[in-house]
């Protein structure tokens, strides 16, 4: 999918990634409309405390009413953007963090099961999960949350699945 791997993803020779995403927008909860609508708020303030009918402590209460909402939407931008998910032709991949990064990875021949799980609000705005089971494992390994798109992922990694059986049954 890509020529350049970012640098907490470690590809072995032969390895390519063949899908990768990130959440979707929805993942950023209720904090978006929050922050959004403080910043308007606020804009609207440092507005109206700037005419002739408002006060400095108005603009100033506004000005620092959209500092906080810009800084709540950087915030949630921030965790958002720094979360992917990859699928390459011999592994699963699940990146987290901003600051710190927790990355998770593990061999498509432990896959034992998964399951693809979307809510009637998911499918009406494009969103799920795909949970994947290991061999040896009774709880879920890595869940790819509010994933976009989630069976187009699940296309893609069934073929590498059934890929991956294929190359460890002629070995």
């Amino acid at each position: 999918m890509t020529d350049r791997s970012p640098n907490w993803l470690h590809l072995n020779d032969g390895e390519e990634v063949v899908w990768e995403s990130r959440p979707h927008p929805i993942a950023m909860g209720r904090g978006l409309p929050a922050g959004v609508a403080l910043v308007l708020v606020g804009l609207f303030l440092a507005g109206w405390g700037t005419t002739g009918g408002g006060s400095e402590v108005l603009t100033m209460v506004g000005v620092l009413i959209a500092l906080v909402g810009a800084a709540m939407l950087g915030y949630l931008y921030a965790f958002w953007t720094n979360t992917r998910y990859v699928i390459t032709t011999s592994e699963l991949y699940e990146k987290r963090g901003v600051v710190s990064r927790d990355v998770t990875q593990f061999r498509l021949e432990r896959v034992q099961n998964t399951s693809l799980r979307q809510s009637t609000v998911g499918r009406l705005l494009g969103y799920g999960e795909l949970t994947v089971y290991t061999a040896g494992s009774g709880d879920p390994e890595l869940t790819f949350e509010r994933l976009p798109r989630p069976h187009e992922a699940s296309t893609i990694l069934s073929r590498q699945l059934d890929a991956a059986d294929a190359r460890s049954s002629r070995t």
